[in-house]
């Protein structure tokens, strides 16, 4: 059981295609919770599997200390553009406001907040930060990539 890659949630597009969910990422309340190693995130679940607290992503493997409270922290600044035929979700980096101790943070679920139809807090995605991260009485910052937090190619 590991990460291994970063993913968003097959169904979560399908819901938000077929009019499941009234899933609007420039608006809704978009979540990051923080989760350990002891989880292999998968993208192909079920909306009710891709959702915070639920399935692999229960609480259990959640890490939270100084500001990463259970539930993760509301993203800052978020966009949601389209530039050609690549659609993006970008935000402001996420950090905790006070002092934190974290050990195995491997990566984070983005999930919808807002969201209570067809699950509540559905997953949006999830983001594999490439190994082990830890903070010890300080700031853990996410740091989402210049090419945003995840982006859909349209061919």
């Amino acid at each position: 059981m590991a990460w291994s890659a970063s993913k968003i949630f097959a169904q979560t597009v399908l819901d938000g295609l077929g009019n499941t969910t009234a899933l609007n990422l420039a608006s809704d309340t978009l979540k990051a919770a923080l989760y350990n190693n002891s989880i292999t995130p998968d993208g192909t679940v079920t909306a009710a599997n891709s959702a915070y607290n639920a399935g692999q992503w229960a609480n259990t493997n959640e890490q939270t200390n100084g500001g990463w409270s259970a539930g993760g922290l509301a993203l800052g600044s978020v966009t949601w553009t389209k530039s050609a035929a690549v659609c993006t979700l970008a935000a402001a980096n996420t950090a905790n406001g006070s002092a934190a101790t974290l050990a195995n943070v491997y990566g984070c679920l983005v999930y919808d907040s807002t969201l209570a139809t067809p699950v509540a807090s559905q997953g949006v995605c999830f983001n594999y930060f490439g190994g082990a991260n830890s903070v010890t009485s300080g700031t853990l910052t996410v740091v989402w990539n210049a090419s945003g937090i995840m982006t859909l190619t349209l061919t």
